[in-house]
């Protein structure tokens, strides 16, 4: 499977999200799209914030914000996106 381009996934959120706007995501996918990529984003904040822990010799302020991207991600996992397109903007 080829990884797409910036411009790819940049058009492929962007789809997806006026898809959820319209609510016209019948099988999901736009759903599953934005929000695997919301879950990559976080994912990524917990390794930079492992590096840099790791790298600090694992200072108590690196730690914390190492917790705090793992929390994030935890935090996620409970919540629900179903009513994301009744959200007022």
């Amino acid at each position: 499977m080829g990884v797409p381009s910036q411009e790819e996934l940049t058009q492929a959120l962007s789809t997806a999200a006026k898809m959820r706007e319209q609510d016209k995501d019948p099988d999901h996918l736009a759903k599953c799209l934005l929000n695997q990529h919301y879950q990559l984003e976080l994912m990524n904040k917990v390794v930079k914030a492992a590096k840099v822990y790791l790298r600090s010799g694992h200072g108590s302020r690196e730690h914390s914000q190492l917790l705090k991207a793992i929390e994030q991600v935890e935090q996620h996992e409970h919540n629900s996106t179903d009513d994301l397109t009744k959200r007022p903007l």
